[in-house]
């Protein structure tokens, strides 16, 4: 085999790169796997992980010159002085902001696989139907039970805990034995049901962290240091899971610093031949050659790179054929909370740092219910005591001072939510040729915003979040609608949606461009509606299912 030719390309090493480079490894072809970034080698570059909050200067926090330096990253929790490295750098990596849009990006070797919340939940067809149902953009090419067997598959490796919680539109999954509850949590739930006869749950949160036997991997150890990397491959990651898996194979070629600038394309063959790298390093440009290409760079990168791709043919890209190439572009608007304290429960603790929370699912616009917009939302929060940092009204300094924090603190209880963003056409990411990046290439220009539909369910998110927790006996609640800015969920969807008609769609039910039927998007672009659930899980499922499709046709020759 030619130094440069392999049976297939995986563009992107995220949480969908690695799922495609391991299956179709494990199908017998060769692969390469680009990565636009360092290496980041699994134990090995887990550099930070065991250090204690004392052993960093500004104990954890980001000091004045990172704050300068990071003018997007800076606006959320990413930015500190741990791990600052894995998140991609806003002076060499600018966009355009036409409307703000906090795009926080993961240039490494597990991209944000290393970094995500874990959060796993499957979309149900109350999600698959909704847009041929309200007439919004497009009908989604599958529906539940074309997904269900996949979602089966990829929960199986990825090590999803939960409980089977009978939720018909939250579907049950292929479940590790579920993380406990606090004793707060637990009864709040209770109250929860009671007060809404069954119409509202809050269960324990379905995350990809190993509690039970899984080959390879070491049962989560509930320190909470996830984003600094696992050493015991707790959770979910590229390097834990899906790397050594195709690695395993010895059919895959890894090749970091290698940044995708565009498909490769036969406008005789109407097929790609492969794709031009551009060396993060020394600047040198190659070209790699496949059958097939799976573009997982996520959303917005993916979507840069169609447009790149030939413009001899579509002036605005490969797969711009339909005029969608960019467009819709989603993510879960968030910043809304509810807190409150909890009384009663002083002699109780916790077991450990849980890196898990519970879930309350969506529950608006369903039982016959009509609001004043479409589709819902879910929460994310849980409860915890407090510890040294909370203040004591009592003391302010000296011994008193010190031995009132030797214990914890009062019970709290808070809730936040995500919601659902619509896929509107004029959501959009487009070509800045005005602007380049540090490698003289063009930066994409974001022009994002929630909009009515969004605005009117915050209000809801707000309402409801005091509403359920003062029914479940917390008091003192108090809430906030906080900053819900595009990005800060960091689920960053759509621009390459599928479909059933090349003409209001880049992508056919199995993922494949409509324009190049060899090329393969699998991370969020590919999504035609949001729903409100955390969309990661949803993404290894498609992604398996096109590997398992792209190699049944290439041994028909159809690609």
């Amino acid at each position: 085999m030619s130094e440069n030719v392999y049976d297939a390309i995986v563009v992107g090493s995220g949480i969908s790169g690695g799922w495609a480079a391991k299956e179709l490894c494990e199908k017998g072809l060769k692969v390469i796997m680009l990565e636009r970034g360092q290496n980041i080698e699994h134990v090995k570059d887990y550099t930070q992980t065991n250090k204690a909050p004392w052993e960093f200067p500004h104990r954890g926090k980001a000091p004045l010159k990172l704050v300068q330096e990071y003018p997007v990253l800076k606006r959320d929790y990413p930015l500190n002085e741990i791990n600052t490295d894995w998140w991609a750098s806003d002076k060499d990596c600018p966009y355009t902001e036409v409307k703000r849009f906090d795009w926080f990006r993961g240039y490494h070797v597990g991209g944000r696989s290393l970094m995500w919340g874990k959060q796993s939940y499957r979309l149900s067809d109350l999600d698959f139907e909704a847009n041929a149902k309200e007439g919004i953009a497009i009908d989604w090419p599958v529906r539940y039970k074309e997904i269900a067997p996949w979602y089966d598959y990829v929960e199986k490796f990825a090590g999803i805990s939960g409980n089977k919680d009978g939720i018909d539109h939250l579907p049950d999954g292929q479940f590790l034995p579920p993380m406990d509850m606090t004793v707060v949590e637990k009864d709040v739930a209770a109250r929860i049901k009671e007060h809404y006869k069954g119409k509202r749950h809050m269960i324990i949160g379905r995350a990809a962290h190993v509690t039970g036997p899984l080959a390879g991997r070491t049962q989560c150890q509930y320190r909470n240091k996830c984003g600094l990397g696992c050493p015991f491959g707790g959770y979910f990651s590229t390097q834990s899971s899906t790397l050594p898996a195709a690695t395993k194979t010895g059919n895959l070629t890894l090749r970091p610093w290698s940044i995708v600038t565009k498909v490769l394309y036969d406008k005789d063959k109407k097929k790609a031949t492969g794709v031009e790298v551009l060396d993060a390093q020394t600047n040198q440009t190659y070209e790699y050659k496949a059958k097939i290409i799976f573009l997982n760079a996520s959303t917005l990168n993916t979507a840069w790179i169609l447009m790149n791709s030939a413009t001899d043919v579509w002036p605005e890209g490969l797969g711009s054929s339909s005029g969608e190439l960019g467009h819709n572009l989603m993510d879960h608007h968030l910043g809304v909370y509810s807190h409150g304290h909890v009384d009663g429960y002083e002699d109780k603790y916790v077991y450990g740092n849980r890196p898990n929370g519970i879930y309350i699912p969506r529950y608006r616009n369903m039982y016959g219910e009509k609001r004043d917009y479409i589709r819902g939302f879910g929460y994310q929060g849980g409860a915890s005591r407090e510890g040294w940092g909370r203040n004591v009204a009592e003391y302010s300094i000296g011994v008193e001072y010190k031995e009132a924090l030797s214990e914890p603190g009062p019970w709290t209880m808070g809730i936040g939510g995500f919601g659902e963003i619509l896929p509107y056409h004029d959501n959009k990411a487009t070509l800045d040729k005005t602007k380049k990046d540090k490698w003289g290439l063009n930066v994409l220009s974001i022009d994002c915003e929630l909009k009515e539909n969004e605005n009117k369910m915050r209000q809801d998110m707000l309402n409801d979040g005091l509403e359920m927790l003062e029914a479940a006996g917390v008091k003192n609640v108090t809430g906030k609608i906080g900053d819900g800015t595009p990005g800060r969920g960091i689920h960053e969807m759509g621009t390459a949606r599928m479909g059933k008609d090349p003409k209001t769609s880049v992508l056919n039910n199995f993922n494949q461009v409509w324009d190049a039927q060899n090329v393969f998007i699998t991370d969020g672009s590919f999504m035609t509606s949001a729903a409100c659930q955390n969309p990661s899980l949803t993404y290894m499922a498609f992604t398996a299912r096109a590997a398992d499709h792209a190699v049944k046709e290439l041994k028909k020759m159809n690609i």
